[in-house]
């Protein structure tokens, strides 16, 4: 059984194996203690059980129901308890707000098959499920929260960026690596920070 950053796991063949793209995000995850995080697209639910280190609670979703029941398996192999993993189309099956959202977003173009292509398939142009994750996330984080986003270059990394501005997210490439014809990056976004009405301002 692999062993990823001392997690032991256990994988499946129709579910997204921890690859290039998993690893840029786990070492560079922006939780911090007592944090409340929601990992969407889980798959094996490595990033959820890494966030879980340091966050009070992490919910992983999923729309493929095999990764579900194998993030909840490998919570069980891990003794991680405040983890929680669900069915879930992006936000369908989602409530309440978070510190941090992860998503590694698939980006081929086309349309799934199989279980395994719903990590992979991002619909006709590539972009169909991110752009859905953009539109939503903002419901989602708190004032002042961290959405972290894995994409290839071959989806339109200006692209994210600026819808990330229209949502009224601030967004950055933060690390980047090189595989094979395309560059995997991680993007960062935060959320404005709003000031509570009920207290005075500073004079």
């Amino acid at each position: 059984m692999p062993t990823y950053y001392g997690l032991n796991l256990k994988l499946h063949p129709q579910v997204y194996e921890p690859a290039e793209d998993t690893f840029l995000l786990a070492e560079n995850l922006a939780v911090s203690g007592g944090e409340v995080a929601l990992d969407v697209g889980t798959g094996t639910g490595l990033i959820a059980l890494l966030m879980a280190r340091k966050a009070s609670f992490v919910l992983g979703v999923d729309i493929n129901p095999l990764a579900v029941e194998l993030a909840k398996e490998n919570a069980r192999r891990n003794g991680t308890e405040n983890v929680e993993f669900r069915i879930s189309d992006l936000f369908e099956n989602v409530r309440g707000k978070f510190d941090v959202v992860t998503f590694n977003a698939p980006y081929l173009p086309g349309e799934p098959e199989e279980p395994i292509d719903l990590a992979l398939v991002g619909g006709k142009s590539g972009r169909e499920v991110l752009d859905r994750f953009i539109e939503g996330v903002m419901e989602h984080l708190k004032p002042g929260g961290t959405v972290q986003i894995v994409q290839s270059s071959v989806t339109g990394i200006d692209e994210t960026l600026k819808k990330l501005r229209e949502k009224g997210l601030s967004g950055e490439v933060v690390a980047k690596k090189h595989v094979f014809f395309e560059d995997i990056v991680l993007i960062n976004g935060r959320a404005p920070v709003r000031r509570d009405d009920n207290v005075e301002p500073q004079t």
